[in-house]
């Protein structure tokens, strides 16, 4: 099985993955990326006597965790390892091929 991956250059040059939030203040913005990607795929190794399937993994802005809301609203000092940033993954439901 091979994976393949939209690039910049595949959504037209815009950015995919970028980050806007402030940890100091527990602050983002949601002003990088597209609203919308489109994009189309031809599987190089297609074979239609095979069974295949398809599905996309999408990935959002980071946003600042719920430690870094405490950070920012108690003033409490989370230590190097807590995490203050995150971004949320979503996989889609899969599209099967199934040769007669």
């Amino acid at each position: 099985f091979g994976g393949y991956s939209f690039t910049e250059a595949d959504v037209g040059g815009g950015k995919l993955v970028g980050n806007t939030v402030d940890v100091r203040n527990a602050t983002y913005t949601n002003s990088i990326g597209a609203a919308e990607l489109t994009g189309s795929f031809t599987d190089p190794h297609f074979d239609p006597k095979l069974k295949a399937f398809y599905y996309a993994r999408v990935i959002e802005i980071p946003t600042p965790t719920w430690m870094d809301y405490d950070h920012a609203q108690f003033g409490s000092a989370p230590g190097p390892e807590v995490p203050l940033t995150q971004q949320e993954r979503a996989v889609t439901s899969p599209i099967w091929y199934n040769p007669n």
